[in-house]
């Protein structure tokens, strides 16, 4: 399974609400260990106790012999708690003799909820372990995507009251916010770009942007973002990137390292894990419609080819950002012919869901694009927004959306970079 399906499937499960954390972190151990395609033998949930260096266990599931009710383990003689602070998710073998005799030989562990500073030391509030029958590179991946989302959930449940009291700052924060997004429309050479984000609440994680160094006429770089929060948390990181982003590109940065910069500050600044994903293409005045891009963990952007009528995937490049520290970020290319169309997307778009839970998905985007491929920019971005919304108008659930289409068309003569702001607003267009 991927980072982005664990993901999905760990805020599915918290989209229930739960009375207390520990209901939550029960519920997710039972999920996944219940998962059979994840080949896990049993999963605990420790507490760090509130007053001694110990964690207790507070849950057990799966098919392993039962540990004894309110074990306890001393931080001094298990220092893989004291590393869960510093690296978040382990893989280790046992050490303590009680749990060996219960079929405990090895097992990945993750930390969870805050960091609890002690004279001892520094310790996530909660743990997660889990003993398999292959604990590889892949499960550590999927068990750190799993702890951030627990981490996540946790937070949002202890602060569901505190954000009741910072609506009243939200109108602002929108006001803000609708600043930071470029004028929608941007001719660039041969290509006209269109873009429009629409918020689910007042304010959102979705972010996109044109960048362009005033001492490099010759290429423009954009970029889309989807924060994993919602309303203010996701807008704060979504300013967050955006400022990022704008500095990287302004020292002339290289992809790939931006990107991997960008990963290590997200990391190192949201200590709650609130992660994102991005991508990020960089158009140039090449004639052989050049175009440079990354992919950090987002969803895949369709290039529809105008010689075949085809549409491919643009797939990721590198994971999520913001959940490892170390990540390497590769850059791959594409050639874009006139009348080829490059659309990238945020989740609202591609995951909107009908009243059946039916998704609206890649094929649904690849026939619009086939269908309406000699629109301009400005209207392909429409239709599609129009044809999301009709899909998932009876839906239960809905998210940011935002749209980007790049296409390639022949020009009179080479224009240089043109900023445009539409006559017609958001609003006015019922989106």
């Amino acid at each position: 399974m991927t980072q982005r399906e664990i993901y999905k499937l760990v805020e599915k499960l918290f989209s229930v609400q739960f009375t207390s954390e520990l209901d939550l972190l029960n519920a997710l151990v039972r999920y996944f260990v219940d998962r059979k395609e994840l080949n896990i033998i049993g999963g605990r949930v420790w507490a760090l106790s509130q007053t001694d260096d110990f964690y207790g266990l507070e849950f057990q599931y799966g098919e392993m012999d039962e540990i004894p009710d309110n074990y306890s383990v001393k931080i001094s003689e298990q220092p893989v708690f004291a590393l869960l602070s510093a690296r978040r998710t382990v893989i280790n073998y046992e050490t303590d003799s009680l749990l060996r005799e219960k079929g405990i030989h090895q097992y990945s562990a993750t930390g969870v909820g805050e960091i609890v500073k002690r004279a001892s030391g520094k310790y996530y509030s909660y743990a997660l372990a889990f003993n398999g029958l292959q604990l590889d590179q892949d499960f550590f991946d999927i068990l750190s995507v799993i702890g951030s989302a627990a981490t996540t959930a946790l937070r949002n449940l202890s602060r569901h009251a505190e954000q009741e009291k910072l609506m009243r700052d939200l109108d602002k924060a929108s006001e803000i916010q609708r600043g930071l997004l470029p004028d929608h429309l941007l001719n660039f050479y041969d290509y006209s770009i269109f873009g429009i984000s629409i918020p689910d609440n007042i304010v959102g994680g979705d972010y996109f942007d044109y960048l362009k160094s005033p001492e490099d006429n010759e290429r423009v770089s954009i970029v889309i973002s989807d924060a994993a929060s919602k309303g203010l948390p996701a807008a704060i990181q979504a300013l967050f990137v955006s400022g990022a982003i704008r500095m990287g590109v302004g020292y002339h940065t290289k992809i790939s390292s931006l990107i991997s910069h960008l990963n290590k500050l997200l990391y190192e600044t949201f200590p709650f894990e609130r992660f994102v994903t991005l991508f990020y293409c960089e158009l140039t005045s090449s004639k052989n419609g050049l175009v440079l891009f990354a992919n950090a963990g987002h969803c895949s952007p369709l290039h529809y080819s105008a010689q075949n009528g085809e549409s491919r995937l643009l797939n990721p490049t590198g994971g999520i950002l913001g959940i490892i520290p170390e990540q390497k970020f590769s850059v791959e290319n594409i050639n874009m012919n006139f009348g080829d169309i490059l659309l990238l997307f945020t989740d609202g778009i591609l995951e909107a869901q009908d009243a059946s839970g039916n998704l609206f998905g890649y094929q649904r985007l690849a026939d619009i694009l086939k269908l309406h491929f000699a629109d301009d920019a400005k209207t392909l971005a429409y239709k599609i927004l129009e044809e999301v919304q009709r899909f998932s108008v009876d839906a239960m659930y809905s998210d940011d959306s935002t749209v980007v289409v790049i296409k390639r068309e022949k020009v009179d003569s080479l224009q240089k970079t043109e900023y445009t702001r539409p006559t017609d607003s958001i609003e006015q267009s019922g989106y």
